[in-house]
């Protein structure tokens, strides 16, 4: 592949076990922080790849893939550890976003998000912990899906913090995201009856500056005609606080996964990333059972409010994807911000999605979904009417 976007690790790799199944004649890339047999991840980082050692078998949600006909074609550009939003990566290099080539691309799934986009590859797969996909996927102009907490096997991926971290995938279309969606999750019971109720969140909203409000207003006013639409304030004390919750609880968790590395190895950070560990090495661990269980309020609060047939609507990010090489400060301001809205999905564990929307500028922004716990496929199945809906209406995403 001619890897002109600087999205792959290793773009050299040609994998596939069968020639059948649904996915058949589709290629795929996956973050560098899923086990390949005889291949080495870097997370992001020269020294994690240095210190560990290549893995003897595929990641069991890659194995489903290529039973299912897909091929593997590379590794993918991950910031450091994971532990950013930003897609730039100091030791290997920014993507470039295909669709705004002079704005970052979004992480920690950068080169996955840049691979779709560019198409380059059908699909990709990811990490999301506190928005590694949905960011990426709102910046590159892509739809992108964070599951259900739990739901696809994480077994053979690279941990930020286990109870926030998911495996979710892009793509370029509805169609494909349903896909593949239908491939890595068990069906379970059928859930025949719709969504009907649409829950617009006021503080999320609120971020937005008018110009880029009016860029989601024609895609409003027509879920509006169709469904029954609330507003509403979910977080007492406002999402602040529940981004403040989110980051506490993240960070005891990373610093309790990757704290022994860092003491034991000293790797080099790059600007940002240092600062966030050793941010982490302060935390207080014995707030994290307090922690836990405002979680567990939230979980409780949500899904409540959407029941089985509510969806929360929310902007996917406070706007546009920033300028490349801002300041580290203008950075964690913009990720501070962002964080406000990507915190629902990880406090709750909720599944959500994000649709591609332009503004008239023609930068990518994201609509985001997010569904009651389980409710996943139903999720993604809704996403492609809608979608299938705009089309006919000449009001693509």
């Amino acid at each position: 592949m001619d890897d002109k976007w600087n999205a792959f690790m290793n773009d050299h790799l040609n994998i596939q076990q069968t020639e059948s199944g649904p996915l058949k004649g589709l290629s795929f890339g996956v973050k560098d922080v899923f086990e390949i047999k005889d291949y080495r991840s870097s997370a992001g980082n020269p020294d994690w790849f240095q210190s560990h050692q290549a893995s003897k078998r595929h990641a069991p949600v890659i194995n489903q893939l290529l039973e299912r006909g897909a091929c593997l074609k590379g590794t993918t550009h991950t910031d450091e550890l994971m532990y950013s939003l930003n897609g730039e990566n100091f030791h290997y290099g920014t993507p470039v976003n295909p669709r705004a080539s002079d704005r970052i691309p979004g992480g920690s799934s950068s080169g996955s998000a840049v691979a779709v986009s560019a198409g380059v590859v059908d699909f990709a797969l990811g990490t999301d912990t506190g928005g590694s996909i949905r960011v990426p996927s709102s910046y590159c102009g892509i739809y992108g899906f964070r599951p259900t907490h739990g739901l696809v096997d994480s077994t053979g991926v690279i941990p930020l913090a286990k109870s926030f971290d998911t495996v979710g995938w892009m793509t370029r279309d509805p169609n494909l995201l349903l896909a593949v969606g239908e491939v890595l999750i068990d069906k379970g019971p059928n859930d025949m009856e719709g969504f009907s109720t649409l829950f617009f969140e006021n503080e999320a909203w609120s971020y937005l500056d008018n110009q880029t409000k009016g860029s989601y207003l024609r895609k409003i006013e027509v879920l509006k005609e169709n469904y029954s639409a609330q507003y509403v304030n979910i977080a007492k004390g406002g999402l602040s606080k529940w981004a403040e919750l989110f980051r506490n609880n993240q960070g005891i968790e990373i610093w309790d996964e990757h704290g022994d590395w860092i003491k034991r190895v000293n790797p080099a950070f790059g600007p940002g990333i240092a600062e966030r560990f050793q941010w982490a090495s302060t935390l207080n661990r014995e707030h994290l059972s307090e922690y836990e269980e405002e979680r567990e309020l939230i979980k409780d609060q949500l899904s409540e409010l959407l029941n089985k047939n509510g969806l929360l609507v929310l902007p996917t990010t406070p706007g546009e994807a920033p300028k490349r090489n801002l300041s580290v400060e203008k950075m964690e301001q913009y990720r501070s911000k962002t964080m406000k809205l990507t915190c629902i999905a990880g406090l709750s564990g909720f599944p959500q999605v994000t649709i591609p929307l332009i503004k008239e500028n023609g930068i990518p922004i994201g609509l985001s979904f997010i569904a009651n716990h389980h409710s996943d496929l139903k999720l993604l199945q809704w996403v492609q009417r809608l979608t299938n809906q705009l089309v006919k209406i000449g009001d693509t995403p």
